[in-house]
């Protein structure tokens, strides 16, 4: 079995797959210092509870945007999986034409995203990536890289509003009900602000994407707030929030199904 272990900056994604399918799925808030044996007795609990064990996961790739926490993540791999980790970035072939200016500033994540949405949908694509950041990226139609766009993350915007203005509170992000734009509160107010002006930011984006690109191409999203913009635009083709974890998996059968 394998354990894709997927890090941003927020959240990290454990998840494991049989050779056949993911049989499981867990988040955590990423934490830089956590150790090598915190995470085996989280993720020993966790797979105690779906019937598995450390012992069965033969092998480990890790996709992280956090360098601070890869010498845990691989100790992890190491020390209680007895394996070498595939590192996204470090000894893992990914097979993507990179073109770029400068390569090597292209993020794990969004080459991850970029293989795992080329091998699931044909033609040009723009990947919507919803996190910490997000990230509008270029594939084209032979999977490569061609750049993209990066913008504050949907959380980061709302801490921002609370920490910088004295007097607004701190809110859930959540779709204004009614689907109404115009608050009758502080709260309601910034809560469409916050969800209405990053629908904005995603269909004014894709428009100009697509029209200096100048070629048809399918939107794919993904991340861990998207799903809150599924029905409020119809400038999303796909949702998609297996994306990124099946362009780990695509990662590991190029290097033949084995750590590096």
């Amino acid at each position: 079995m394998l354990l894709a272990i997927e890090q941003g900056n927020t959240n990290t994604l454990f998840a494991v797959h049989d050779g056949h399918e993911w049989v499981a799925q867990w988040r955590s808030a990423t934490e830089s210092t956590r150790t090598a044996d915190e995470y085996a007795v989280w993720l020993s609990q966790l797979l105690t509870m779906q019937g598995l064990a450390l012992g069965a996961l033969t092998g480990c790739i890790v996709s992280s945007v956090v360098p601070q926490s890869i010498f845990n993540l691989r100790n992890l791999a190491r020390r209680y999986l007895k394996v070498e980790p595939l590192v996204i970035g470090e000894n893992a072939e990914l097979g993507v034409p990179i073109r770029i200016d400068k390569p090597s500033e292209a993020g794990a994540d969004r080459l991850v995203n970029a293989i795992g949405a080329h091998v699931m949908y044909p033609g040009d694509l723009i990947v919507i990536d919803s996190g910490t950041a997000t990230t509008f990226d270029i594939i084209s139609g032979d999977g490569g890289f061609e750049g993209g766009i990066i913008s504050p993350g949907i959380n980061l915007s709302m801490q921002a509003l609370h920490e910088a203005a004295a007097k607004l509170p701190r809110v859930a992000i959540r779709r204004p009900e009614g689907n109404h734009v115009i608050g009758r509160d502080t709260v309601n107010a910034m809560q469409s602000g916050v969800f209405w002006g990053y629908v904005g930011l995603i269909e004014g984006l894709v428009m100009r994407i697509k029209a200096e690109w100048d070629r048809p191409m399918t939107v794919v999203a993904t991340g861990g707030v998207v799903s809150l913009f599924e029905g409020a635009t119809d400038k999303i083709d796909k949702f998609d929030p297996d994306l990124t974890i099946r362009g780990m998996l695509e990662v590991w059968r190029r290097n033949g199904g084995r750590s590096g």
